[in-house]
């Protein structure tokens, strides 16, 4: 067994522990080893499960004795983002609101995980309530980027991406609302997929805060490793009635054919650091060499009155949580606690008008779709900043508010089409930049499909951080 196996790939992993070569109580125990002597200088991981993750490669391992692998994640090791709920495991959202929290069951993503043998190895750091663009909370503290630890990895998955990223665990599961795989995935040179919504059904987990434009979605090393969390997973359910109407994800990619692209390198005058356009462009350049129609232009549609109306979403969100328990306003965050309150004076007319927006935004986009295949865009604007900071206050010298960072990413949450995060060039300075390709609804195949012949032609997987070598 060698000892720089966690650089190896998921399907990699896989096959060895199909043919004996490696088990998965061995493989579990290399990454609790490096856990342990490496999280404490990024804060990934908030909570650990040895005692539930060693049983789990312990079945594991019987079944790959006996042939019986159940799906290409038996028995690998997988991180879960704090907010999604694992019995027996703290749920703390990262506030002081919900601090001793411990699930009582399951959510579905989790069961689906756990039936297809996958090691649920401890769960990883959230913003306060998942929503912040970075990732530091009152309980837990402040997480740093793999690549610079002293820098942010982004939010609110940015536990689960420096874990990937620093070779911690081979996967992770997070979460996407308003683009919180994709951005943290493009600050540590990751793959990250929100998948299309329902495509990995969902069902018993917190209140949903975004309404229904939180997505839960895999982040790992390669495209393949993506892949195969999806084939695993992503799959219809009873439980959540949208994914009834989508077919399981394969295994094994196929030819994408020439498609139409279009490159949307700004959203009209919003700033958007040099460096990342100049490395998207590059990776456009790649996907035109490719046999890709490429053209460059605006969006097709109009996202102002969602960028007007998105933070009332949340504000509704946090309102439904004050309600249910009076201790809300004195254990959260005062920012938090003002957004309930504003929450609280946004009438019942006024929220069916948003989901009325919502519903028009997403007929708008979809026949947009009808004229092109993908829309790329950066995933952020800004590189990363200093983590203990909620936002970079200036991009490309002009001043912005906290979501200047994270332009580029809630419009495909509010229409539920999927989105895939991969990495570009990065900066001068060794940091991460990523690019998004956003597909038709029901398209993630096609996205993994084009970000496989995109990692072939510019591969990233030798790339890894210094603090993976600690």
């Amino acid at each position: 067994m060698t000892p720089d196996f966690y650089r190896l790939s998921v399907r990699e992993l896989g096959r060895h522990l199909r043919e004996g070569q490696l088990s998965a109580r061995s493989l579990l125990d290399h990454y609790l080893e490096r856990i342990e002597r490496i999280n404490p200088t990024l804060n990934a991981f908030i909570a650990l499960d040895v005692m539930g993750a060693t049983r789990a490669a312990d079945d594991a391992d019987s079944r790959l004795r006996k042939g019986q692998a159940r799906s290409p994640l038996d028995g690998i090791p997988v991180a879960i983002k704090d907010n999604i709920l694992v019995k027996g495991q703290p749920a703390v959202w990262g506030t002081r609101f919900m601090e001793d929290n411990i699930a009582t069951h399951d959510e579905l993503p989790i069961t689906l995980l756990r039936e297809a043998g996958a090691v649920l190895i401890g769960k990883t750091n959230v913003p306060e309530f998942t929503l912040r663009g970075y990732t530091g909370n009152p309980v837990f503290g402040v997480t740093g980027n793999p690549w610079d630890p002293e820098r942010t990895p982004g939010g609110s998955s940015g536990g689960s991406v420096a874990a990937v990223a620093a070779g911690l665990v081979p996967l992770s599961l997070g979460t996407d609302g308003g683009g919180s795989i994709r951005r943290p995935a493009g600050y540590a040179g990751l793959v990250g997929l929100k998948p299309t919504l329902s495509r990995i059904p969902r069902a018993d987990g917190l209140p949903q805060v975004l309404y229904d434009c939180e997505i839960v979605g895999p982040i790992g090393r390669t495209t393949d490793d993506v892949r195969l969390m999806m084939a695993s997973i992503a799959r219809p359910d009873r439980r959540d009635q949208r994914s009834r109407g989508f077919t399981p994800i394969l295994a094994l990619g196929s030819d994408p054919g020439r498609r139409r692209i279009l490159f949307v390198e700004q959203f009209g005058s919003a700033p958007v650091d040099p460096e990342i356009t100049a490395s998207c462009r590059q990776a456009a350049d790649v996907l035109r060499a490719l046999g890709h129609e490429v053209i460059k232009g605006p969006l097709p549609f109009s996202i102002d009155r969602l960028i007007a109306e998105w933070a009332k979403v949340g504000n509704i969100g946090l309102s439904l949580l004050a309600q249910r328990d009076a201790r809300f306003y004195d254990l959260v965050s005062p920012a938090f606690a003002d957004q309930a309150r504003a929450g609280n004076e946004i009438s019942g007319g006024a929220f069916l008008g948003i989901i009325e927006m919502l519903f028009a935004f997403r007929s708008e986009v979809g026949k947009a779709f009808g004229e092109i295949d993908l829309i790329m865009t950066p995933t952020a604007a800004a590189n990363p900043w200093p983590k203990a900071e909620a936002f970079p206050p200036v991009i490309d010298g002009k001043e912005v508010g906290p979501r200047g960072h994270a332009v580029f990413t809630n419009w495909v949450n509010a229409c539920g089409h999927p989105g895939i995060a991969l990495p570009a060039e990065q900066t001068r300075d060794g940091m991460p930049i990523g690019f998004q390709l956003v597909g038709d609804f029901g398209a993630d195949e096609l996205l993994l499909d084009i970000a496989e012949q995109y990692e072939a032609a510019s591969p990233w997987a030798a790339r890894w951080p210094a603090v993976a070598n600690l």
